[in-house]
């Protein structure tokens, strides 16, 4: 597992290095609010559709084969944005890097092939400990390389380091990961998502009872995060005057918030108030979160309703994998989860599109205002589900 930590610590270091500068490189390249957004979406309707590809192929041939193919696919997108002299370079390496991210399935799957089930949710937690530690380091090391009065060159050098770090990945896991599957079929679980596919796993996964309630919250809690994410660089640019420094120390600041909630927090609290409870919270975090947003015009401001957006989403996202995961028949939660992780996927694909909208049509503010009624919404469902637990008898809501 260490190995494996860090390989993916450090090719998600490289894509934290691009977070607070890719949309100032679409700008530069004579973008719009709405192609900066759509750079986001990119990336994960990519993944949206080749992530269940690459889970099957894992299956098949192997983790590691996978995982190499990753490294090398994300190391040649950030050469392709290196050298991009247009904004469809753009696209086209946000393309290729979502296409090629089999690391996200195999990743997972490697935890699961080399951990006990005793174990397995502490060896995921791993995993998100190094997507924390990724995009919280990567854009404060941006943020600390590139200010305002960098150049073209100085841009540039920022994808040519996190194509290097994809380097360094690619060579550790060469020749020092070892496969993880084992031969003929003898994993402990198999994958159900890859047998029977997507669109059957879904069907399948909402006839569990309050699953379809679950699901719509996972998708409405992944658009309205998505709003906000892509738009916060360009929200900061227009009315705080920032670059890329400003906004990689931003991130920073969102990411440790996330690590403390997620790592510290979120296990104690669901043991004392219980996931339903724990999830109407977040998701009233969240709601003020985009409402303070959509007012904000100074920095205090902006901090406040980023601390309420990191810590609900950080509260949200856990809590309702935790209530797919015990909810599904046993035998199912391979199906399930993957399911739960499509449906946020699809959440991240049409919240940029919509937010970019509105940003450069509406306003500013709009995609916050927008986000904070559909913010509502999930509340009033989860409060629906709680009491619907409640009267099934499905969960204990005081503790978890």
């Amino acid at each position: 597992m260490p190995l494996l930590f860090v390989c993916i610590f450090i090719d998600l270091l490289g894509f934290g290095l691009m977070i607070p500068l890719l949309p100032f490189l679409a700008l530069q390249h004579g973008g719009s609010p709405l192609d900066v957004t759509l750079l986001v979406a990119t990336y994960s309707a990519a993944l949206f559709i080749a992530g269940p590809f690459w889970g099957r192929v894992s299956d098949r041939i192997g983790r590691k084969p996978v995982l190499l193919i990753s490294f090398i696919g994300t190391g040649s997108a950030f050469l392709l944005i290196a050298f991009a002299d247009g904004l469809w370079m753009l696209f086209a390496a946000r393309m290729i890097a979502g296409l090629l991210s089999g690391d996200i399935a195999a990743a997972p799957a490697y935890a699961s092939d080399i951990s006990k089930p005793e174990n397995r949710a502490k060896y995921m937690g791993y995993l998100g400990v190094a997507f924390g530690l990724a995009f919280t380091i990567g854009p404060g090391i941006t943020g600390y390389l590139v200010d305002g009065t960098a150049t073209a060159e100085d841009y540039r050098n920022i994808p040519l380091l996190s194509a290097v770090l994809s380097g360094v990945t690619l060579l550790i896991a060469l020749f020092f990961l070892p496969e993880s599957k084992k031969p003929n079929g003898a994993d402990a679980e198999e994958d159900l998502i890859a047998q029977k596919g997507l669109v059957r796993g879904f069907r399948e996964t909402i006839r569990f009872p309050h699953m379809g309630l679950i699901i719509a919250i996972v998708f409405l809690v992944s658009f309205v995060f998505a709003n906000m994410e892509s738009t916060i660089a360009i929200w900061s640019k227009d009315t705080l005057e920032w670059g890329v420094r400003e906004v990689g120390y931003l991130f920073v600041y969102a990411g440790v918030i996330l690590i403390i909630c997620n790592g510290i927090l979120i296990g104690p609290l669901t043991k004392w108030m219980g996931e339903p409870n724990v999830l109407i919270g977040a998701s009233l975090f969240l709601a003020i979160g985009m409402a303070v947003m959509s007012i904000a015009d100074d920095i205090a401001v902006l901090l406040i309703g980023v601390a309420f957006l990191a810590s609900g989403f950080a509260f949200c996202n856990p809590t309702l994998q935790s209530l797919v995961s015990r909810l599904c028949k046993t035998g199912t939660s391979g199906v399930a989860l993957g399911v739960s992780q499509a449906t946020s996927s699809l959440g991240r694909v049409t919240g940029p599109v919509l937010a970019g909208f509105l940003y450069e049509n509406i306003g500013k503010e709009a995609p916050y205002g927008f986000g904070a009624s559909l913010m509502v919404v999930v509340i009033a469902l989860a409060l629906l589900l709680m009491r619907r637990l409640v009267r099934g008898k499905h969960l204990q809501v005081d503790k978890a």
